[in-house]
């Protein structure tokens, strides 16, 4: 519930600043951090089902957002990066979205927040566990 409750709270913020859905932002965070991607980097990495990714990347090429380019070894892939005018966009998220989780972690004592990152490490790994991933940390700590 919490993390839903977070997550509807990023998204009010995001659509009515910058027409972004939360999936739409999940993808640009991560092409924000630099490199081109292959479709299944971003699904890796962002942690959000295919179609999920698809359907944002799609929309996020119809706003000129993100470019898509056929990958040189798997024609049935495509590397995805950020287009200048959504390198623009990111560059203005960021800032707001750090103040977002700052606003929410006021709500938190530091001990508190380091045990919350902790504990959710521990979940996310043992969940993963749970659904056949490997997992790169031994659990257990």
């Amino acid at each position: 519930m919490a993390a839903e409750s977070v997550s509807r709270a990023f998204a009010a913020r995001y659509e009515a600043e910058f027409g972004l859905s939360i999936p739409e932002w999940r993808v640009m965070a991560v092409l924000g951090e630099g490199e081109p991607l292959s479709t299944q980097a971003v699904i890796a990495r962002t942690e959000m089902d295919r179609v999920k990714v698809s359907r944002a990347v799609i929309r996020l090429a119809d706003k000129r957002l993100v470019t898509r380019m056929q990958h040189p070894e798997d024609q049935r892939a495509q590397v995805l990066r950020l287009a200048p005018r959504g390198q623009v966009l990111y560059r203005r998220i960021v800032p707001r979205a750090h103040a977002l989780q700052a606003e929410l972690a006021d709500a938190l004592t530091e001990a508190e927040i380091s045990a919350l990152g902790e504990i959710l490490e521990k979940l996310h790994h043992r969940a993963s566990r749970l659904l056949g991933e490997d997992t790169a940390r031994e659990e257990g700590r």
